[in-house]
């Protein structure tokens, strides 16, 4: 089993104010949430109007797929109109199977 982690940093060039950057940050993980069985949060950057960092991650049987699918999750980031992705990294975790 993995879990694969999708650290993504994002600049929003035209928000005006934190209430505004929550917006449109509020916007963007309901379309990860609404495309992928994935858990999408927040996690840095939080007083900061024009900057966010958001963390998505998943488990899965197959590194391949994990790959893809936050791949797939990078490019809808990329490709959004109020935000632009900054860098990204992904990070697997193999957890071994074994008795409880």
């Amino acid at each position: 089993m993995f879990v694969a982690v999708l650290v993504a940093d994002l600049l929003f060039p035209d928000a005006a104010s934190l209430k505004d950057k929550r917006r449109r940050l509020a916007g963007l993980t309901g379309k990860i949430r609404s495309g992928f069985p994935v858990s999408v949060a927040e996690v840095d950057f939080q007083d900061l109007w024009q900057r966010g960092r958001i963390g998505v991650a998943l488990v899965s049987t197959d590194s391949r797929l994990a790959q893809s699918m936050l791949d797939r999750i990078s490019g809808l980031v990329g490709r959004d109109g109020e935000v632009e992705l900054l860098d990204r990294r992904i990070e697997f975790l193999k957890i071994d199977g074994g008795e409880a």
